[in-house]
């Protein structure tokens, strides 16, 4: 019978692969973009970045993108490259980037919150767009017609939100102080 002898490695710490710096202010959400080595930041420094990593192995912005109130919260969904960015104004504002990472068309504002949103969610099969938000509510709207589907008030605000892709029916997550509250919005 043979052995195989193993090193431990020296730190069970995770290990600093890469360092992306340019916000002015605190990053509110990072998203991986698949199938490409590139990041979507947003911060309360009221920017949208997207960051492809270069051949020198550093990541720099291909896009930068001013907003009129700080990012509170994003979504990406990758095969539509479309990105949704809540903000502390209430409004949750929808992008389509290129192809390529390096250009991002506003498409339309959605007036989903009073103020900060505080997550969001993208049903491309339903074509909705879900956010909770500060002031105690989550809404869902039609990202056809930009129009107000509904909303359901809490009585504290939701902290996240969250959405089971393999669901027969658009049943998103939400939790708050209520403890988790699943809810049918089909």
């Amino acid at each position: 019978m043979a052995a195989e002898i193993h090193s431990r490695p020296q730190s069970s710490r995770p290990v600093l692969l890469s360092k992306i710096e340019g916000h002015q202010d605190a990053v509110t959400a990072a998203l991986l973009i698949p199938k490409e080595d590139g990041v979507i930041t947003a911060s309360e420094d009221r920017t949208i970045r997207v960051w492809l990593k270069r051949d020198s192995g550093q990541y720099w912005p291909s896009i930068y993108h001013t907003m009129a109130s700080p990012c509170s919260a994003m979504a990406y969904h990758h095969d539509s490259r479309r990105v949704f960015v809540g903000q502390d104004n209430g409004a949750v504002m929808e992008f389509h980037v290129s192809e390529d990472f390096n250009k991002m068309n506003f498409i339309k504002t959605y007036p989903a919150h009073q103020n900060r949103v505080s997550a969001i969610v993208f049903s491309l099969a339903a074509e909705w767009v879900v956010s909770t938000g500060h002031d105690k509510c989550v809404s869902w709207m039609c990202t056809r017609s930009g129009n107000m589907l509904g909303r359901h008030f809490f009585s504290s605000w939701a902290s996240c939100l969250q959405y089971p892709s393999k669901c027969q029916t658009f049943l998103p997550i939400v939790s708050c102080s209520e403890d988790r509250v699943p809810m049918d919005l089909s």
